[in-house]
């Protein structure tokens, strides 16, 4: 299975960084984005850029490349979450918020993917545990389920949200998220 290394995730970061040295500054007093910069990201094994990051998505011109890069740094694979998901969520629900975000439909369907992933492994599936492991072993999806439960009035608006596009939000996923923001 693809492992993203910290090494990895470090070198992105920089290589955002260097190509969009404007983008921090984008959504620096965004109220969406208030305390992103207290958090301590690596201790979630993450660069210290993420706050660059969630700030580059409110940037025209970084934006597609901030949510990129932000949502390689916040998986550890293809199908896990890394620690720093749950910290971030709060975030990424706030921006998914605001019809102004440059890649808001791409964050509303981050937060269909970290929804779904969050939810409890079936216990008794050998195959589901060997697939994407115990929920003993990832407290990252009980951790958002409790972000989505925390932020329920963000979700439901979102799914009531007629300036999205039509369709982009499919009966499954309007389950999936409402049944993460129920937890």
């Amino acid at each position: 299975m693809c492992r993203i290394t910290a090494a990895g995730k470090e070198a992105a970061v920089a290589r955002f960084l260097q190509e969009f040295p404007d983008a921090p500054r984008a959504g620096r007093d965004h109220p969406a984005l208030r305390g992103c910069d207290d958090i301590a990201w690596a201790d979630f094994g993450c660069p210290a850029g993420v706050p660059a990051l969630l700030r580059g998505l409110l940037d025209p011109a970084a934006a597609a490349e901030a949510e990129r890069v932000l949502c390689n740094v916040l998986m550890d694979g293809v199908f896990t979450m890394g620690p720093a998901m749950p910290a971030a969520l709060p975030f990424l629900l706030r921006l998914a918020a605001d019809p102004v975000v440059p890649v808001r439909t791409e964050l509303v369907e981050v937060l269909f993917v970290v929804a779904e992933l969050s939810h409890p492994v079936d216990g008794s599936s050998e195959r589901a545990i060997r697939f994407l492991g115990s929920d003993r072993d990832h407290p990252e999806r009980a951790r958002c389920r409790a972000v989505f439960f925390e932020h329920a009035e963000l979700v439901h608006g979102l799914l009531d949200d007629r300036t999205l596009p039509d369709g982009l939000i499919p009966p499954e996923e309007r389950a999936s998220l409402l049944r993460a923001a129920a937890a």
